[in-house]
């Protein structure tokens, strides 16, 4: 299926496994792994015959699209084309995914899809997260003015804030929640609040929640005043039908489209967040293709209406099962279930800023170079969220739920991944023409194959 431009020897290890497919696969197959087992990776056997079944029936499908192309150059004679329009039907769960992070060896090309290096021209309008201020004396609990929500706001932009593909079925995924208090940042963010007096002052978390506030605001596609304004624009019951019948390929590129505009105005923000443009552009990129998705997550609340469980997407609001020509009935249903946990928070801009700041900085990332200034910037952020819900009246218990949310969306991220590397397999042409930047965030190996033989 691949063939190799550099003569069948390049050098395969963990950071350039991906340079070429063809060198990767006979490497595995000379360690001694299954042609099944390297095609499909690890999943169970029933998962395995499925997949291969679809695989082999989409080439079936193509095969005979070639010869009635031959014959007959009408698209009206095209055979199979009704089981294309069906190949993601199933359900595809995969239990060893592990990490939403592609590999890094295309990493030189990546600067231009981000826009880096991250130099904004507004960055002296953004305070750093370095503390300036003097330490808090124990007994300094002054009020602080509250945010201000006033800024600009990027209406004019078409696509939606999130539109998270998919729904109805989150098998395994709430399991995660039984240990999700024990998270180990939840620990670190409780001992740093009992020492606030030791690290900073009440005046240096104000600064970090304004300027990251406004840096949130700022990247917003969607105000909560545009949301209100479509709260009755929904699809009908004859246009959801509509958007179900259509093919996979085209809803995945929809959704891919939706995706990746939402991902520029992640990145926006991320260059906005004092401290991230100081990082090295390995980490800053790092970040980027391990974060941006879990900040669309929690941005999803803001385009989610949980009083009928609609998502905004592309100018209506619309049902779980208005998303079923993805194939991704339990991806979706889970990025329905975790809207609806993030919208019960009923977050303020100003606490969904600095979570999703807080997340985007997240030191436990695999091979950053910067792992402790990262750390650094991360807690600090996580203190002024503290703050911030101190301020408001928030419980106590609030911090402990949002931190809980955590691992859901890593399996979301993990997840989508799974549905993504499936569809790839069933449909190489159509993944390879999906945005350049989805491409480069969510999957390296997404390239076109050298040949169709296998």
């Amino acid at each position: 299926m691949y063939s190799c431009s550099r003569q069948r020897n390049c050098l395969i290890d963990r950071t350039n496994r991906n340079r070429c497919q063809h060198c990767r696969l006979q490497k595995c197959l000379a360690l001694g792994m299954s042609r099944d087992a390297v095609k499909f990776g690890r999943m169970s056997k029933k998962q395995r015959d499925s997949l291969y079944a679809e695989v082999q029936k989409h080439q079936k499908s193509q095969e005979c699209v070639g010869a009635t192309a031959v014959s007959i150059p009408n698209k009206d004679g095209v055979c199979g084309g009704e089981d294309r329009e069906e190949g993601l039907s199933r359900s595809y769960s995969s239990g060893g995914s592990s990490s939403t992070l592609s590999d890094l060896d295309d990493i030189a090309a990546l600067p231009d899809l981000f826009d880096l290096p991250l130099t904004p021209k507004e960055s002296s309008e953004y305070c750093s997260l370095e503390l300036h201020g003097g330490r808090a004396s124990t007994g300094n609990t002054s009020n602080s003015s509250s945010a201000s929500s006033s800024s600009s706001s990027l209406s004019n932009q078409n696509s939606p804030q999130q539109t998270m593909l998919d729904g109805a079925d989150t098998t395994g995924i709430h399991l995660l929640h039984t240990h999700s208090l024990t998270h180990p940042l939840l620990k670190r963010t409780h001992a740093l609040l009992d020492h606030l007096s030791d690290d900073c002052s009440i005046t240096d978390l104000e600064r970090i929640t304004q300027s990251i506030l406004k840096s949130h605001l700022e990247t917003c596609q969607h105000s909560a005043e545009d949301m209100k304004r479509f709260t009755w624009a929904q699809y009908t019951p004859e246009e959801t039908r509509a958007f179900q019948n259509k093919a996979a390929e085209w809803m995945w590129q929809q959704c891919a489209h939706h995706i990746t505009n939402a991902i520029q105005y992640v990145v926006e923000f991320a260059k906005r967040i004092a401290g991230f443009m100081d990082l090295c552009q390995n980490d800053q990129i790092i970040l980027l293709k391990a974060g941006c998705l879990e900040v669309l997550l929690i941005r999803m609340c803001r385009a989610f209406n949980v009083n009928n469980s609609t998502i905004f997407f592309n100018g209506k609001f619309a049902l779980a099962q208005f998303f079923k020509a993805l194939g991704c009935d339990d991806l979706v249903s889970a990025v329905f279930d975790l809207g609806k946990g993030l919208c019960r928070l009923q977050l303020s801009d100003e606490e969904m800023a600095l979570f999703s700041a807080a997340v985007l900085l997240s030191p436990d990332r695999h091979w950053l170079t910067e792992g402790q200034k990262i750390k650094n910037l991360q807690e600090k952020v996580y203190l002024a969220l503290q703050h911030s819900l101190h301020k408001s009246g928030a419980s106590d218990e609030k911090l402990d739920k949002l931190v809980s949310k955590l691992p859901m969306m890593k399996s979301i991220c993990n997840l989508h991944i799974d549905k993504l590397e499936f569809f790839r397999l069933v449909h190489p042409e159509t993944a390879y023409s999906f945005p350049p930047l989805y491409r480069e965030v969510f999957g390296s190996e997404m390239s076109l194959p050298d040949s169709t033989n296998s």
